[in-house]
């Protein structure tokens, strides 16, 4: 199979390409009220490959069409309006089992039992490794 380089991409003289040559993986959804939060994370998975959609809040996730597209969801506990675990709670209620990894910045026990105990597949203190998170998502996806 011939793979067509995509704009901006350019091959070095033996044809090797660079990460852009690299099939898109899972659809991932970055739901956070920090810009630059959701900034960073959307890079860095993007450059593993993956297709990622950032939201502001739980709300504008709910209301899009990612909702339907989503093989990983990333949240974080946190958020105006509805914390994680409520939105993961609605989710389930609506019918949609997406494997989440919940992050936060105030990490508390309670919070991070009852995430593992609703069915999360991680708990990230923020700040964490990226290469922790990509892990994560490759277990909750079975790529690993």
């Amino acid at each position: 199979m011939v793979v067509q380089p995509q704009s901006g991409f350019s091959s070095d003289d033996n044809g090797a390409g660079s990460l852009h040559d690299i099939p898109k993986k899972s659809v991932v959804a970055i739901v956070d009220d920090d810009d630059s939060v959701r900034s960073a994370m959307s890079k860095l998975l993007r450059l593993e490959g993956y297709e990622v959609h950032g939201f502001a809040t739980a709300a504008d996730f709910l209301k899009s069409s990612q909702i339907f597209r989503t093989q990983c969801l990333v949240s974080d506990i946190r958020m105006p309006g509805s914390n994680g675990l409520e939105f993961h709670a609605r989710l389930l209620a609506l019918g949609h089992h997406i494997p989440t990894i919940f992050m936060t910045g105030f990490p508390e026990n309670k919070s991070r039992e009852r995430a593992l105990a609703a069915g999360a597949r991680g708990f990230l203190i923020k700040p964490f490794d990226g290469a922790l998170l990509i892990q994560l998502i490759e277990e909750a996806l079975g790529e690993a």
